[in-house]
């Protein structure tokens, strides 16, 4: 009989040999493990190709002439490769009005995307870092807002707008996305920033350092892959909204381009490879945004997914 707690030599030779097993057991035992990272690796390239398919189709139909794009379809360039393709699309878009209106968009996104993070910042920050009466409610009813749709403010904002003079004014759109982004924002910093070492805030407090001087010469450089996720989840929406920009702005020397490419259909259905050509257009801002800041986007996003 052995005494409790009595280390075996033979279950410890037992233990070692497995784990020497496994680690140098052969290429083949792991086929299935191979056979699952086949299956992914497939599984995803079909999904990036269904994904991708009709985007390739609006390209190759922005570069083709109106008689081809309205009797064949895209894919008859698999037979005639590079047959009836012209750039007549784009600059015909271009001399439509698409330049001012790629200006307006950038008018509309840049301080709709900036205003609410600046606000939500500073809101963050005090939800995460300072007490006072109500902090968990009122965090709460600020997540509630995430609930509610943009539609519903329309008609209010509407008649707001009316009276103080701000209807067809880039401000009413600024306000609108900015009111709207608010919740989103603050959900995301606020659950970044409670990861932050609470020993390095502990420590400017010590050396006498305000909340406005911890925010700005801490908190902010820390917080940028946050900032920087919810920058290109912001800029997108506001970049490609097309409902609250025709409402509050309209067509107009004001319109932004996706208001500009909707217009681009005549009233007999024709000019869609004009649509595609303006949708591409309009896509280079975007694919800039997301490519210069992606290195920030997961680690924003995930940060502060199991703390809050």
């Amino acid at each position: 009989m052995t005494s409790t707690g009595t280390v075996q030599p033979g279950g410890v030779a037992a233990t070692e040999e497995k784990r020497l097993g496994r680690a140098f057991a052969r290429p083949g035992d792991s086929r299935p493990s191979n056979r699952r990272s086949l299956f992914a690796a497939v599984t995803l390239a079909i999904v990036c190709a269904l994904w991708l398919i009709p985007s390739l189709g609006l390209l190759i139909t922005s570069f083709r002439t109106p008689e081809s794009a309205l009797t064949t379809g895209w894919w008859s360039v698999i037979t005639k490769p590079f047959s009836n393709w012209t750039t007549a699309n784009y600059t015909q878009v271009l001399d439509e009005g698409a330049r001012a209106a790629f200006v307006n968009s950038l008018v509309v996104s840049l301080p709709a995307t900036i205003i609410p993070i600046m606000i939500a910042a500073f809101a963050a920050y005090a939800f995460t870092f300072m007490e006072f009466r109500g902090r968990d409610f009122f965090f709460v009813v600020i997540v509630g807002l995430l609930v509610v749709p943009v539609q519903i403010g329309l008609v209010p904002l509407l008649r707001i707008y009316g009276d103080l003079g701000l209807q067809g004014t880039f401000a009413s759109v600024w306000l609108y996305h900015a009111g709207f982004g608010m919740p989103l924002a603050i959900f995301i910093l606020r659950g970044y920033m409670a990861t932050l070492p609470r020993g390095v805030i502990e420590s400017a407090k010590i050396d006498g350092a305000s909340h406005f001087q911890t925010f700005w010469r801490l908190i902010v450089p820390m917080s940028v892959p946050a900032l920087a996720a919810f920058a290109i989840f912001q800029f997108l929406w506001v970049w490609n909204d097309l409902l609250i920009a025709l409402i509050f702005l309209g067509p107009g020397e004001r319109e932004v381009l996706t208001v500009q490419v909707a217009g681009l259909v005549g009233a007999q259905q024709q000019g869609w490879q004009l649509v595609t050509a303006g949708a591409f257009l309009s896509m280079v801002v975007p694919l800039l945004v997301f490519l210069s800041l992606q290195r920030y986007f997961v680690r924003g996003l995930t940060a502060g997914a199991v703390k809050g």
